[in-house]
């Protein structure tokens, strides 16, 4: 089945870094993180619980070694920090710099975001379905400052996310989902028509 023109299967991943350095602080997060996707609950309580346990690495100078905190002057930039043997979940870092951000998009499986460093500008949208005349209808807009969590699952999640401040941003996701093999969380682009107001 081929997908409406609306939509793009999939978008212009950021560039990305494979994990190869740890810290003694990531290693507890993703025991913590293997421990609560171990339990197998549905995907909202497994978002939930994991943002729980993100919250408390929010902000720490020890999480990221240097190379995973840099940028890429033309798109926001992926380090993928760790990925569960059985490709259960994943954890990255997005650093933004100023001015950059991501399409409107939905995501494959449920995620949880923290913001590091900085601060994001979210907006949130509501998909109105009508087939030739669907389109998106904006429902929040948040500014995330450092040590805020967020989790959702699908479906319900369409976003955009930018940095709108002078200074870099840096938040960890974590991702159900082997973000190593897909390469990016992103499930859909909306090219849709967006009500903005």
């Amino acid at each position: 089945m081929t997908a409406p023109s609306a939509f793009r299967a999939t978008a212009r991943a950021p560039r990305r870094t494979a994990a190869v350095h740890s810290t003694p602080r990531l290693d507890d997060l993703v025991a913590e993180v293997r421990d609560v996707v171990g339990r197998g609950h549905p995907p909202e309580l497994t978002a939930h619980l994991v943002g729980e346990r993100l919250r408390p690495h929010l902000g720490a100078p020890d999480l990221l070694v240097p190379g995973q905190r840099e940028g890429d002057p033309d798109q926001y930039r992926q380090h993928l920090l760790h990925t569960a043997q059985d490709g259960s979940f994943s954890v990255v870092a997005l650093v933004w710099l100023p001015g950059q951000r991501t399409s409107i998009h939905d995501h494959v499986a449920w995620c949880v975001t923290g913001v590091h460093e900085g601060e994001e500008s979210e907006r949130r949208y509501r998909l109105v379905p009508g087939g030739p005349s669907a389109r998106l209808v904006r429902t929040a807009d948040l500014v995330n400052p450092q040590g805020t969590v967020c989790g959702f699952a699908p479906p319900g999640d369409i976003h955009r996310v930018r940095n709108a401040g002078t200074a870099t941003a840096i938040s960890i996701h974590v991702y159900g989902a082997d973000i190593a093999r897909l390469g990016s969380s992103v499930r859909r682009v909306y090219e849709l028509p967006a009500d903005e107001r």
